[in-house]
């Protein structure tokens, strides 16, 4: 989400935009221009990275002094829930973007039964907004079935130069698989929602070596449980695009992706994907074409689906090609020049009540 906010700030300020951001604290006084009023932020006890702002006065009180023509509402759940109650009292247009299965991501934190609730007062924030993009056509789909209304199609872009098959490095490979391992690498959130110990099904893969990117709650469990994996830590920017570019084959694990941008930047990486066939990463693999798909929270698919690949270095070949091409067009330019497209339909009022442009 962060990501997609902060590509979202950089193209407003190119096209000439203003804008004002209202985010939880701790936080920069401005990005890419944009000045950012910053709100009380509450971490949750089970993810002390994972901040959630206290609404309050503050958001109504910026969003009339400043005066939008358009609220956008980030991944609204708590502080993005008073935005657009405050953007409805205001008579202001917004858009809502959904971003995160909430019921799944407290699923797995053991909250079980709470899915009625969450999805309950997800609908109610949402029918406050004039339109609500969805990242995803399965995310679009199940928004339609829990009668989410005003619904659009809204991806996610990808830097098509930060992530690039010209990456791989040779140090870093023989660094990694020192004896010429197959790469297979995860990356992502170190969290339960992640489903990250379904890696622990490759154990044993003749010739693979598992590369784990990224940092949470879960990293000490699945130090444990996966011994025998190299797990880098937090990585970004080149280090990042050069760790992925020096994969063979990536995985990603979590059934619950309303679109999944670590997959479309792994994709751009010109690296096959195997994940779930669920949720958003159904837009992003085309089975045998860029990918495979295995039934979601199989570890016996998901190891079957990579013993297969690393089997195959002409097909791993194939496929990392048509992986790169799957992407070419999702640039975050044409992405949020389709946004500020959404931005104008519903400030002039133009627009079908749904669309999927």
């Amino acid at each position: 989400m962060t990501n997609s906010v902060c590509r979202v700030l950089e193209h407003l300020d190119a096209r000439g935009h203003e804008a004002l951001l209202v985010a939880p604290a701790p936080g920069p006084d401005s990005y890419a221009g944009t000045p950012v009023e910053l709100v009380p932020g509450l971490s949750l006890p089970v993810y002390k990275s994972f901040v959630v702002g206290i609404p309050g006065r503050r958001v109504e009180h910026a969003l009339r002094a400043f005066q939008p023509d358009v609220v956008h509402l980030a991944s609204p759940v708590v502080l993005g829930a008073a935005g657009a109650t405050a953007a409805k009292r205001l008579g202001i247009p917004s858009v809502a973007v959904f971003q995160t299965d909430i019921a799944g991501f407290f699923r797995g934190y053991g909250f079980r039964g709470t899915d009625a609730v969450l999805w309950s007062w997800l609908r109610h924030v949402h029918a406050k907004a004039d339109r609500t993009l969805a990242p995803s056509r399965p995310t679009l789909q199940e928004l339609e079935e829990r009668d989410f209304p005003r619904l659009a199609l809204w991806g996610r872009g990808v830097d098509q130069d930060g992530f690039h098959p010209d990456h791989r490095c040779a140090d870093t490979r023989a660094a990694l698989a020192p004896n010429g391992e197959i790469l297979v690498g995860y990356m992502g959130r170190l969290a339960p929602e992640k489903q990250v110990e379904l890696l622990s099904a490759l154990d044993g893969l003749p010739g693979v070596r598992v590369v784990v990117i990224g940092d949470g709650p879960a990293e000490e469990s699945l130090r444990k449980l996966l011994p025998e994996a190299v797990f880098t830590g937090f990585q970004s920017g080149p280090d990042l695009a050069r760790l992925l570019a020096c994969l063979d084959i990536f995985v990603h694990t979590g059934a619950n992706e309303t679109f999944c941008q670590a997959l479309q930047e792994a994709l751009a990486s010109g690296l096959p994907a195997v994940a779930p066939a669920a949720g958003g990463p159904l837009d992003l693999v085309r089975p045998g074409v860029n990918g495979l798909l295995f039934k979601p929270s199989d570890g016996m698919a998901l190891r079957a689906a990579v013993a297969s690949l690393a089997a195959d270095a002409p097909t791993r070949e194939r496929m990392g090609r048509a992986a790169r091409n799957s992407v070419r067009a999702n640039t975050w330019e044409a992405v949020c020049d389709r946004l500020l497209g959404h931005y104008s339909e519903v400030i002039y009022g133009t627009g079908a009540d749904r669309a999927v442009a």
